[in-house]
């Protein structure tokens, strides 16, 4: 996959350098020579100096046939109007732009970009540890607005039903894995202790999955 990382930042160091290391063609833009010396010395790309406001140097850069492009930069305007040029002008198949001042973030949205906001998600993950700490967080999709958790049955939930655990608001069962082995379950069944629950929950249903789970051993 050819793709394009604009900003030659800790983020696009970072994100350039992951995706050569899993085989994609990549190619580094940034506005300043001097900020290439920060890549790892591993990293084989194609580096590339310029505005990327300018056309020829998107085109230099080759966002004609280019996979994906990711613009990460610290500079809110160059991200939204690049990432609304990828899109709209060269018709690039996946654009991520990254959000850098969080009060500017909607924006993103009005544009329909794909967007990281490195702020809002950190800060969401950090206060989820604080919470449920019954719950291990395996990954979210989108920019943090749904999460994937994995709940252990404790001894205490033996022989409950799915539909006695899984009273929750804006929460729901996704998967049990028992015995190793993965499988969709209905609200009738009966649970082990041990078995795994697949739980997603969007930003708002977090804290009523932390009630839930707050109950154990007390009136489930």
């Amino acid at each position: 996959m050819k793709v394009i990382v604009i900003g030659c930042g800790r983020f696009g160091i970072e994100l350039a350098h992951r995706l050569y290391k899993r085989g994609d063609e990549v190619v580094v833009l940034d506005a300043s020579s001097e900020t290439f010396n920060n890549l790892p010395q591993d990293f084989d790309g194609r580096l590339v100096e310029g505005d990327a406001m300018n056309q020829d140097v998107l085109e230099r850069a080759g966002i004609d046939d280019a996979d994906a492009l990711a613009v990460v930069t610290n500079n809110d305007a160059l991200n939204l109007v690049v990432g609304r040029i990828a899109r709209s002008v060269y018709n690039v198949p996946t654009v991520a732009a990254r959000n850098y001042e969080v009060s500017v973030q909607e924006l993103y949205e009005l544009f329909n970009l794909q967007v990281i906001s490195a702020a809002v998600w950190g800060a969401q993950r950090v206060a989820e540890l604080f919470n449920l700490t019954e719950a291990r967080m395996v990954y979210s999709v989108g920019n943090g607005e749904v999460t994937f958790y994995e709940v252990v049955v404790p001894a205490h939930w033996e022989n409950k039903t799915l539909l006695e655990i899984m009273d929750c608001q804006g929460c729901q069962l996704t998967a049990v894995t028992r015995s190793g082995k993965a499988f969709i379950a209905q609200n009738d069944l009966i649970l082990k202790s041990g078995d795994v629950l697949s739980i997603c929950a969007t930003a708002q249903g977090v804290q009523v999955l932390q009630e839930r789970l707050s109950q154990i051993g007390k009136d489930i």
